[in-house]
């Protein structure tokens, strides 16, 4: 495991991540392709609360106190639970990018951690370096839910024109 790449990958996803999101308009924030789909807001919000509440505190107890049970999360339920999509996108991608921050200086504290620590988690036992590869790997589906969301508003703006030429999505 090498803890300096995940984490140099991890302040690089965030900096995607913000270009990405950061400065599109409200209208395009809250967009939504179709119901079930997520807005960028939304994803940005997950992000957050991901940030939060999941991964680095998870972390932290399969590193520290493998004993603990893990704190409940509803990460679909949370959507609009928090209404996600009636946030500030520009607040709620800023307190992403700060928690993001915290997390990575955390990181940096960590001496010597046992990755092959494990504790047991809801659908089995789980070691902490399974735990920080799936937060880097984590941000990368979300990046790309991004794209994806900027591909099809895209295509929304520039009707009745076709983007065909660009190559096939």
């Amino acid at each position: 495991m090498n803890l300096q790449q995940l984490m140099n990958g991890m302040q690089q996803h965030a900096r995607s991540i913000n270009s990405l999101a950061g400065g599109v308009p409200d209208t395009q924030a809250r967009w939504k392709p179709d119901p079930e789909s997520w807005s960028i807001l939304e994803v940005i919000h997950h992000l957050y609360d991901e940030e939060t509440y999941d991964f680095r505190t998870r972390l932290d107890i399969i590193l520290h106190r493998p004993e603990e049970q893990w704190p409940p999360i509803d990460p679909p339920g949370w959507v609009t639970e928090r209404a996600y999509n009636e946030q500030d996108p520009a607040i709620v991608l800023a307190a992403f990018l700060t928690e993001r921050g915290k997390s990575i200086q955390w990181l940096r504290t960590l001496e010597s951690p046992d990755w092959m620590a494990t504790c047991q988690a809801p659908w089995g036992p789980i070691c902490a370096g399974d735990m920080l590869a799936a937060w880097a790997a984590h941000d990368l589906l979300h990046l790309r839910q991004l794209v994806e969301l900027q591909w099809a508003y895209t295509g929304l703006i520039v009707k009745p024109y076709k983007t065909r030429y660009a190559g096939e999505w």
